[in-house]
């Protein structure tokens, strides 16, 4: 499985409408879709999921440039919701040709209808949109946002995610573990124990808290404040990231992103981010809340670990209200 800096043949988004949950907001959402079909397309290939392929041209008309619009593949088809991430191809490379995985996407364990977006993939592969060596997955339950790679054989996860219920069940940890290992070719799984976001309804996905960048670097959410609810489990999972060690025996590179002041929608707490950023070519998408100094932060430490990318960030305060967000709408596919 390639880290998510390899180059990228394209990045798929599954466009919000009316029949979602974003009905409520469906422009202010819809606005932070354009932004972000604005940054892929300057960079990359875009690769648009939609049940409105002719309402979502009309959105991108007024934004994007001839060239950029003759850079995105529009597919047609009925979805449930958006999240890209979770229902996307996870993809190998490696033998000339890429390796299509397609497991079942459930609703992050049975929580929201899914069968739609579950079917998302097959539909993309039977119409030639997607090429490559097809695998069905389907007899075992994996979200893209639950794992990430270093490209060199490590795959990381959080045990609350996979051992969730309703998710792979009644599967031990080490049957799960032997899954991934032989599903994504990796030499071993890091299973991260603590960390946790309010709000989140994906049991703790792994790129809401941790995530891997090149020369063995670990970016993770950092709470310094000792009166954040959030602080103490955030504090155990430093902690567990500090005894880690690389494939070859080294300590990773740390580098602890900031914690954004509380955003609430009346008394829930919202679940962000700034760990939910995008991988593009020569770019990193990065989330912002309108916290000038934290986004500010976030930006300068994301450019430590990206040195030689362009940092584009986008408002994601209406991503969100549905508890996720930028990454959360991305997959990226590899040729």
């Amino acid at each position: 499985m390639p880290p998510e800096w390899a180059e990228q043949s394209s990045i798929q988004l599954t466009w919000p409408h009316e029949n979602t949950d974003w009905r409520e907001y469906l422009n202010e959402i819809s606005e932070v879709y354009v932004n972000m079909a604005d940054a892929i397309t300057r960079h990359e290939q875009l690769l648009i999921v939609t049940p409105e392929p002719e309402t979502v041209k009309g959105q991108l008309q007024g934004k994007l440039t001839d060239c950029q619009l003759s850079k995105i593949t529009f597919h047609k088809c009925k979805t449930n919701d958006t999240w890209a991430r979770d229902h996307g191809f996870i993809t190998l490379t490696g033998d000339g040709v890429p390796v299509l995985l397609d497991f079942r996407f459930n609703g992050w364990g049975e929580k929201f209808p899914a069968n739609l977006d579950n079917a998302i993939n097959k539909s993309l592969y039977q119409q030639g949109i997607v090429k490559g060596q097809y695998v069905d997955k389907n007899d075992f339950v994996l979200e893209g946002g639950s794992i990430e790679s270093d490209g060199k054989g490590t795959v990381f996860t959080t045990s609350q995610c996979l051992m969730a219920p309703h998710r792979n069940q009644p599967m031990t940890r080490d049957e799960i573990e032997q899954k991934l290992k032989e599903s994504l070719k990796a030499e071993r799984i890091i299973w991260i124990n603590h960390g946790h976001l309010e709000g989140d309804d994906t049991d703790g996905h792994i790129d809401t808290l941790v995530r891997t960048a090149p020369n063995d670097t670990l970016l993770y959410v950092s709470c310094k404040d000792k009166t954040d609810s959030h602080y103490t489990d955030l504090k155990l999972m430093e902690d567990e990231l500090k005894e880690l060690r690389t494939i070859d025996g080294r300590p990773y590179r740390l580098l602890g992103l900031p914690m954004p002041n509380p955003i609430f929608d009346g008394e829930d707490r919202l679940p962000a981010t700034y760990a939910n950023f995008v991988i593009i070519n020569g770019a990193i998408i990065y989330p912002t809340y309108g916290q000038t100094d934290n986004d500010n932060k976030a930006a300068r430490i994301l450019s430590e670990a990206f040195p030689d990318r362009e940092l584009i960030g986008i408002d994601s305060c209406p991503v969100i209200r549905q508890h996720g967000s930028l990454h959360c709408c991305t997959m990226q596919l590899f040729s």
